[in-house]
């Protein structure tokens, strides 16, 4: 009984450990979602007339940003698809994990990365939306809320 009580006790330690993300951006001491600015709010599900799908951690304009887990970038993402100055990002997943991150121009579109790891720079955001805090803009890929990750 008590080899069974230490096994599900180390799983659900590991399980916990695995859940916390690194930090993303640098130049912040933690993981912070947007709070509301006149352009909507950064938490999950929180926007007026639609459904935010993922949670916008805040990251100054030029600010390094790093892998959240250990796992690989599965391909380049494009937000808008517009080609405008923010239209980039990655697909990575890994960990147990599946993420979309946008806002980011990304040191490289496919390969492995590493819990820590840079992984791109913040693009310049004030150039579109200038009322609007700069992010970068967490999906997990099956549309669930990320936030118990951060």
């Amino acid at each position: 009984m008590h080899r069974v009580t230490a096994v599900i006790f180390a799983i659900a330690i590991s399980s916990a450990a695995a859940a916390q993300w690194a930090n993303i951006c640098s130049g912040q001491p933690a993981n912070k979602i947007r709070g509301c600015d006149s352009t909507g709010c950064g938490g999950y599900n929180l926007r007026e007339g639609r459904k935010h799908k993922g949670v916008d951690v805040v990251c100054k304009d030029g600010s390094t940003v790093y892998a959240p887990f250990t796992g690989k970038i599965d391909r380049q993402t494009r937000p808008y698809g517009n080609g405008n100055a923010i239209d980039d990002g990655v697909q990575l997943s890994g960990s147990g994990f599946c993420i979309k991150m946008y806002f980011i121009k990304p040191v490289k579109h496919s390969g492995p990365i590493r819990k820590g790891e840079k992984i791109g720079v913040m693009l310049p955001m004030q150039i579109i939306y200038r009322a609007t805090i700069s992010h970068i803009h967490i999906q997990n890929c099956d549309l669930t809320d990320p936030t118990p990750n951060l």
